[in-house]
Formats: structure tokens, sequence, C-alpha cells
């Protein structure tokens, strides 16, 4: 058994404040790089001569080679030092990107946006790292900073995506991000610890078979972590079908691909409320602030219906389900973050499998619906998912009890 002053002494450095804002912008701008084809839809889909619904396969596919990318290489996270992991990550993501701007075919582009969907694991990485670095009483605070990192990345690549898209072509924003990746392969091994996290050195790590092997009974034992996957995957499914059918329907109303950029900076207030949805589980308890925040999102998505040809209800609608779907999101992972503690990487790679299925389902889905049903069946496509997700969350609250 290690004595205090080896524990002690193989305890990770603690995340000071200005780390932390490091580490959560460069999750926004590894996440940034799936989500400018949302408000780029229309003009790549017309420079490589495909429909609506055949444009979808790329966010699609995107969503679900995270989803398998995760599945088989986010678990490493618990066996080999996650400075290393990831900026061979960012890496990989510097040349997928590299590729989407260079793309001749359509063919090419959507085969380069899987390929960057498999190395997007860095902002699902990070939180794992930095949550283990804090006191239990500050993951949900913590939390909302990183979470906050991922909604300016998703938010922010559409207000960038659309401007540079509208002013220089889309291929535009890709050579930006070819940039930010290159900068951060610099920055990340430069504020991540140089050591194995946290294990002591007599402590072999785990073989990744036994990593693997070790998900379906982590699920069996911790319900709720697979449930707030299940309520993840609906919730990121709704924003993302949202998005992409905001870009598709803006610029068939009149409106060019920069509205749908203006529409993301507005959206970005939700930036700024991220760190208080964290505070706020922290005080009441994850569970139950589920479900106030599930409220905001179905107040936004029953707006829908009345907002297709009205700019200023569909931005009301936008705020309300990006704040309320952003919280719910950063709820879910405090609930995860605060079972075992040693395994976390390994929660989180359920939670995130299990979300990036439903979201490139959902992408899919979205504009195929779209494509043949218009704004009235994205608006009943966006009831329904957050309907389910307030149901599955109220019954999340059995968990409660046996968490305290």
């Amino acid at each position: 058994m290690n004595s205090p002053e080896t524990s002690e002494r193989h305890a990770p450095d603690p995340i000071s404040e200005r780390r932390l804002f490091l580490f959560a912008l460069s999750s926004a701008a590894v996440v940034a790089n799936g989500y400018y084809i949302h408000p780029l839809i229309t003009p790549v889909a017309e420079e490589f001569g495909v429909s609506g619904a055949a444009i979808g396969l790329a966010p699609a596919l995107n969503q679900i080679a995270l989803a398998l990318g995760i599945l088989f290489l986010l678990p490493l996270g618990d066996r080999i030092n996650n400075r290393k992991l990831v900026t061979i990550f960012v890496i990989g993501q510097f040349f997928a990107m590299l590729a989407m701007a260079l793309s001749a075919s359509f063919i090419l582009f959507v085969a380069a946006s899987s390929l960057l969907g498999v190395f997007t694991i860095a902002p699902y990485l990070l939180p794992a790292y930095v949550s283990r670095r804090v006191a239990p009483h500050r993951i949900g605070h913590v939390t909302g900073i990183m979470g906050a990192g991922v909604t300016l990345g998703i938010l922010g690549s559409r207000v960038g995506g659309g401007l540079l898209g509208h002013y220089f072509g889309w291929r535009s924003a890709y050579w930006v991000g070819v940039a930010s990746m290159a900068l951060l392969v610099i920055l990340l091994p430069l504020i991540m610890e140089r050591k194995r996290d946290e294990r002591p050195s007599g402590v072999a790590p785990p073989r990744y078979s036994e990593l693997l092997r070790s998900l379906w009974p982590i699920m069996k034992s911790l319900p709720e972590v697979p449930l707030g996957g299940l309520i993840q995957a609906l919730s990121f499914g709704l924003f993302l079908a949202l998005w992409l059918a905001i870009g598709l329907h803006l610029p068939r109303t009149g409106y060019g691909v920069d509205t749908v950029g203006y529409l993301a900076v507005i959206a970005i207030i939700n930036v700024f409320a991220s760190p208080f949805s964290g505070r706020f589980a922290d005080r009441i308890g994850a569970e139950r602030a589920r479900i106030y925040f599930c409220l905001a999102q179905l107040a936004g998505v029953f707006l829908l219906p009345f907002a297709g040809h009205n700019l200023w209800l569909l931005v009301i609608a936008v705020i309300l389900n990006t704040i309320g779907g952003a919280a719910v999101d950063i709820c879910s992972r405090t609930i995860l973050f605060s079972r075992a503690p040693d395994i976390r990487t390994r929660l989180m790679t359920i939670y995130i499998v299990i979300m990036f299925i439903g979201g490139g389902l959902s992408s899919w889905l979205a504009t195929a619906t779209y494509e043949y049903a218009g704004w009235p069946g994205i608006s009943a496509m966006a009831i329904s998912y957050a309907l389910v997700i307030m149901a599955l969350s109220l019954w999340g609250l059995r968990f409660r009890q046996s968490s305290e």
C-alpha cells in the first residue's frame, strides 16, 4: 500500500483557472471542425451537385465515425498518458481537415469528414482529465466551463463558417480549421502534464482488451450513465437537426448563409449560461436541475411551428433550445463525473458513444425530413424529441437517492 507521502507525490497538479480556460478554448477549436458543414451545407451541396438528403451523409457519417472513434480510442485514456493521446488525435484532425479543404469530389469530402470524426476525441478526453484535478464539490462548475467551450466551438463554427463561406467560399472555413489544429499541436502539450496521470508507478495499467470488455459491466452497474447518454443522444440529435434544418431552410426563404452565422452569434449567449448551469447542478442536484432545463428546451421547440417564416421567433426558439440542451448535457455529465473517479474516461466513453450515435442518425433524419416534409416536419420531429427527453429525465430521478 502506498504511504501518504507517495500518494501526495503522485497526485496530479490541480487545474488553475487560467489552464481551465485554455482547455475550454482548445475544446472549442477541436469540436468546431465537425460543425463547419452546418451553415455551409447548401453551398457544399451545390458545388458537388448532390441533393439535400445526400449532403446529410457528411455530418451523419462524421458523427457515427466519432462514436466509433470514441468507443475504440477514448478508453485508452485510462491506460495511456493523456498528453500523448491528445497530441496524436489533434494531428489526425489536422490531416483530415486538410483533406476536406482540398477535396475535389463529394466522396472524398465525406471520407475525410468521417476520418475527422474518428479523431475528434480531445473534447471528450479533456473533461475527464480536468475533472480528476478538482475537488468533488467543484465538478459541476468545471464541467460547466468545459461544456461552455464545446458550445462555443459548435456555435462558433456556425458564426465563422457562415461568414467565411459567404465572403470567401466554403473551403476557407476548413483552411481556418487546418491552421487552428496546427496551433493546438503546439499548445496542448505545453499545458498538459508530462507524467503519467494519476497512477502510481507500481500499478500496471489495464490492458486494452480489458478496458473494452469492462464497458458492458459498467453500464449494468451504473444504469444512470447509459440513461444520461440516451437523453443526450436525443438532445444532441435535436440540436443538430434544428441547425441543419436552419442551414437548409434560411437560404430557401431568401436569406444568405451568413444569416445562419448571425443567428449563431445570438445563440452564443449560452456560453455564459453554461457555468451557471454547472453551479446550479452542484447546488440542487444534477438530476433535479436536468428537469428544469428540459422545460426550457420544451418551450423552445413548441415555438418552432410558428418560426418558419418569422426570424425573431426563430431566434427565441434557438436560444431556449441551445441553453436548455447544453444545460441538460452539463447535468448529465455532472452525474457521470460524480461516479467512480478511477474509470471516468470509460464512463465518458459510454456516454459519448450513445450521444453521437443519436447525433449521427438525427443528422441524416433531419436533412431527409426537411427534404420531404419541410419546416413543419422538422418542427414535429423536434417536439417529439423534446417530449421523450423530458420523460427520460423524469425517470432518471429514481437514481438520485441511490447516489446521495
